[in-house]
């Protein structure tokens, strides 16, 4: 007699970023998991500002979809319309789901993200800043958190005769949730990699070359300082990605468009609705913050599944590994005294920018080290 194949629930997951490809892949196994991306290759935003700064790595932060998943599929395309248990797409399809989980993520200034869809154009993209970049002489940079810090190191790791300036208008590195003195360590390599920082600087207006343009401009601080470089780039402006939510979801997105979740991670009102990573309000947006949600979301679902029970997400006292070129930086970790050692950093992700890890992911080897890298 033949045993009926008793359907899998459909789980569609809007997003192909860090969250996204960590749910879709723990899910493949229990669920008919659709992933919508419009990206045609996950873009390893990690590794992004190596990637300007050294356009060996370039190949290596675009990742194809098609191995990600065993069982389940891909579906380049972009979500207009996400209400419980349907997702539209701007191909007109409609997506039934069993359960949805929220993944889109954010915007931020290239080159820490790229907006462009097709790799091949983003690849380009990276290639085109960098022979401005190699061709300026003087740098600034916008906005010292971390992605103005670890950019600023790779650029004198580089170039390292090439002037680089680094302000903000906070009167130190970072924020606040971190330690003063992994601040003035970071302040410390900076200094000795021979970048000027210039904290608690407003502007009295951005520069008037578009960021990541070739020419010369000077800017003023309001406090009369002059700055004239002739290369910038942004580094700040996260933005969440959440404007296609619909019906009851819609409810959920605040005024600054992050989407209000349960401990669950559940979207408020909703219990077959999951949001992670930037755009949920659940925890602060780095990386592997979305990784340790999305094992969260995954677990719940797989319980939901089998009849297993919820778990909460707990956030983690602030942790965070910043490099400072390939051989640099420092970092602090939750419940540890002692700040990360550079040496301990660029062995974490200083020198890999964690490539070999989301190689496996997508069911890559990882490629060779690119020749001239960890300069």
């Amino acid at each position: 007699m033949t045993v009926p194949e008793v359907k899998q629930p459909a789980v569609v997951v809007v997003g192909g970023g860090y969250g996204g490809v960590n749910v879709a892949k723990a899910l493949d196994d229990v669920a008919d998991v659709i992933l919508v991306e419009p990206k045609d290759a996950f873009q390893h935003n990690v590794a992004a500002l190596r990637a300007l700064a050294d356009p060996a790595w370039v190949p290596r932060i675009f990742l194809p979809y098609d191995r990600l998943l065993a069982r389940g599929r891909v579906v380049a395309d972009r979500a207009v319309k996400v209400e419980p248990g349907a997702v539209t797409l701007a191909s007109d399809e409609v997506l039934a789901a069993d359960y949805v989980v929220l993944a889109t993520g954010s915007t931020y200034p290239f080159p820490a993200k790229s907006s462009e869809a097709v790799a091949g154009d983003a690849r380009e993209q990276y290639r085109a800043a960098h022979e401005a970049l190699a061709a300026a002489g003087r740098v600034l940079l916008i906005g010292a958190g971390a992605v103005g810090i670890e950019l600023a190191g790779e650029i004198r790791a580089a170039w390292p005769g090439k002037q680089v300036t680094l302000l903000d208008a906070a009167d130190d590195l970072l924020g606040a949730r971190f330690r003063p003195d992994l601040k003035a360590e970071l302040r410390r390599q900076l200094a000795a990699a021979g970048v000027e920082v210039l904290l608690a600087s407003p502007l009295r207006a951005l520069p008037p070359v578009a960021a990541g343009d070739l020419g010369e401009f000077t800017v003023v601080t309001e406090a009369g300082r002059e700055i004239t470089a002739d290369l910038w780039f942004r580094c700040f402006g996260v933005s969440p990605v959440s404007d296609y939510l619909a019906g009851e979801l819609a409810v959920a997105r605040g005024a600054d468009g992050f989407v209000a979740v349960t401990a669950f991670l559940q979207v408020t009102g909703q219990d077959r609705v999951y949001a992670l990573g930037d755009l949920a309000d659940a925890d602060h947006k780095m990386a592997g913050i979305a990784g340790r949600q999305a094992q969260v979301v995954a677990g719940n679902i797989r319980a939901q599944i089998t009849g297993g029970e919820l778990t909460a997400y707990e956030p983690r006292p602030a942790t965070i590994i910043v490099p400072v070129g390939p051989d640099g930086g420092s970092g602090q970790v939750a419940g540890q005294d002692e700040l990360v050692s550079a040496e301990t950093v660029a062995q974490l992700k200083g020198r890999d920018l964690l490539i070999g890890r989301y190689g496996e992911l997508f069911g890559l080897s990882a490629p060779a080290q690119p020749s001239g890298s960890g300069r």
